[in-house]
């Protein structure tokens, strides 16, 4: 569960464009934007190595400070990263308060994977759902919601409402919603299929060949 234990230091800036915003990842910052409590949304420019540091927790609650401010507790928003290195580009941080739900997103770990009876005997498991859409206080966000899949056979599919949400989550999604399948191997399918086509094939070539010839001694 995330804590409120992390802190980060900021510092207020003026929306100066794309060209303020490179001047200072070159020197080592990012640029964010503070939005909610009520407040308007406040410009701000934080250390990178921080900044990755107080969020290395999926769904962590971050006391933030700017310009030495009383702290307040925040949680990310959204995070724009290079699609190349992988740096946080520009970050949206939220204000929250510890004793109200919030929505949030967390992602969907499916264990057990290679012990169940499908896999074991060649099935193929496609993980549909990766991400799910939850309400709880800020404190009691998962980093991740795990779900052992069991004794899943070929064929077998496995929907939402077989998943429960830790104590204090509250899952929004359809409960419909496909999460994973478990599916026949396709390269046999395949291959099962190739001898029909390929006699097929060898059947028209006499044919053609015939009327070639045919035609030939008429010519003749």
């Amino acid at each position: 569960m995330a804590t409120t234990t992390t802190k980060l230091e900021v510092s207020a800036r003026q929306a100066g464009g794309s060209r303020e915003a490179r001047r200072l990842r070159r020197t080592g910052r990012v640029p964010g934007v503070l939005y909610g409590g009520g407040q308007d949304p406040l410009g701000f420019s934080v250390d990178a190595r921080e900044l990755r540091l107080a969020l290395a927790s999926a769904g962590a609650v971050v006391d933030l400070s700017v310009d030495g401010a009383k702290p307040t507790p925040v949680v990310l928003k959204e995070a724009q990263r290079d699609p190349v290195r992988g740096e946080t580009m520009h970050v949206d941080l939220l204000r929250v308060r510890l004793d109200k739900p919030i929505h949030a997103v967390v992602a969907l770990e499916l264990t057990g994977v290679d012990d169940t009876p499908g896999v074991k005997e060649g099935g193929v498991l496609e993980h549909l759902t990766r991400e799910l859409n939850i309400e709880a206080l800020p404190t009691e966000i998962p980093e991740s919601i795990v779900y052992e899949l069991g004794e899943m056979q070929i064929g077998d599919t496995l929907a939402l409402e077989s998943i429960e949400a830790p104590s204090g989550v509250t899952l929004l999604d359809d409960p419909a919603t496909v999460i994973a399948a478990l599916s026949a191997p396709r390269l046999q399918s395949e291959q099962e299929s190739e001898p029909e086509g390929e006699t097929e094939l060898v059947g028209e070539e006499p044919a053609e060949a015939s009327a070639g010839q045919a035609g030939a001694s008429s010519e003749e």
